[in-house]
């Protein structure tokens, strides 16, 4: 957890006001111990319930602004949501 890129992404969602849940079945222990002001959810679909956004290991990108190439995503081995253009 000492380096774990979710600390500053929680950490800024918080100041931000942002409510942060998680879900690990492996790190929680360790997380509930660095990051203390988040609500910790038994499964992924209880975490996910309601949620505005969500934040997933699988390499996603979501373009707001299509300025990505979708077969430059694709051979990255990024699913590629672009604004208006869906899944591709």
């Amino acid at each position: 957890m000492r380096e774990a890129p979710s600390i500053p992404l929680v950490t800024g969602l918080l100041d931000l006001g942002a409510t942060v849940r998680a879900f690990d079945p492996v790190g929680m222990d360790a997380a509930r111990a660095e990051l203390p002001d988040i609500t910790y959810r038994s499964d992924a679909h209880d975490c996910a319930a309601g949620a505005d956004a969500l934040v997933r290991k699988q390499p996603m990108l979501v373009d707001l602004r299509n300025v990505y190439r979708p077969k430059e995503m694709a051979a990255a081995r990024f699913v590629h949501e672009g604004v208006g253009r869906g899944k591709l």
